[in-house]
């Protein structure tokens, strides 16, 4: 039996990437999922066609997390076409490279509005959802191991995930007594589009990998399975975690 048959999730940013590893891993427990990205294109129509080859239903919603209206017609679809919401895993993310006294104020505004903004307003409406519904809800957050440990020359990127990670934990309190569950992953080091140009430098390369102990990247599909775990309700004992996806870099 499929474990989280006839539950219904929300991925954000989830036409590529980390984010399509989520929804399909979620969508062979045959969960339906809304696929999102911020605009519609080849990326979202394969993910919808993947997951619906699966045998789970699935539908995409074009939205930018960072703006509120976006954020607000996410959930309202989503209602109105499954009539349900019970997992929603915040995944949108971008990474601009440069430190404090490189960035600029508009990249780190736009990194802290889709990092961790985004986050903010697609839960405050999911988890209203979710209370309406009086049933147990799923908040997972993709957060990152450089929310817990520096990684030179990404500033914005670390300090947004770090916000991440402790508002995680902030709004597991707030929504506990509801039965809905705050969790965040934090992946290490996984090969995909954003981590093309870092994995393509042999330097780069040789260097994430000596410090990744089980000798391989991570894939979205490891990202996947740990998402899982925290969507079923036999996970329902755990909020406000932080659970470090990263081959062992953070234990070193």
């Amino acid at each position: 039996m499929k474990r989280l048959a006839g539950k219904v999730s929300i991925v954000t940013g989830s036409d590529r990437g980390i984010g399509k590893g989520i929804a399909i891993a979620l969508a062979k427990e045959g969960c339906s999922v809304v696929v999102n990205g911020h605009k519609k294109g080849k990326d979202a129509l394969d993910a919808v066609k993947e997951i619906k080859s699966l045998g789970s239903d699935a539908i995409f919603v074009e939205a930018d997390v960072s703006r509120e209206q976006d954020v607000r017609n996410l959930i309202k679809t989503s209602v109105e076409k499954f009539g349900r919401l019970d997992i929603l895993v915040n995944n949108a993310g971008i990474l601009v490279s440069g430190t404090i006294t490189t960035l600029t104020e508009k990249d780190w505004d736009r990194q802290m509005d889709v990092n961790l903004k985004g986050v903010f307003l697609c839960s405050k409406y999911a988890i209203r959802q979710m209370i309406s519904q009086k049933k147990p809800g799923r908040i997972i957050n993709i957060a990152s191991i450089a929310g817990i440990v520096g990684f030179p020359g990404i500033s914005a990127y670390c300090a947004s995930k770090g916000a991440v990670t402790e508002l995680t934990r902030e709004a597991a309190l707030d929504y506990a007594k509801y039965g809905i569950t705050v969790n965040a992953i934090d992946p290490g080091v996984i090969v995909t589009d954003m981590t093309k140009s870092m994995l393509d430098d042999k330097p780069t390369r040789k260097s994430l990998m000596d410090n990744t102990p089980v000798g391989r990247f991570g894939t979205p599909e490891d990202i996947g399975n740990a998402a899982v775990f925290l969507a079923l309700d036999a996970s329902g004992f755990i909020t406000g975690h932080n659970l470090v996806v990263d081959g062992g870099w953070t234990a070193r």
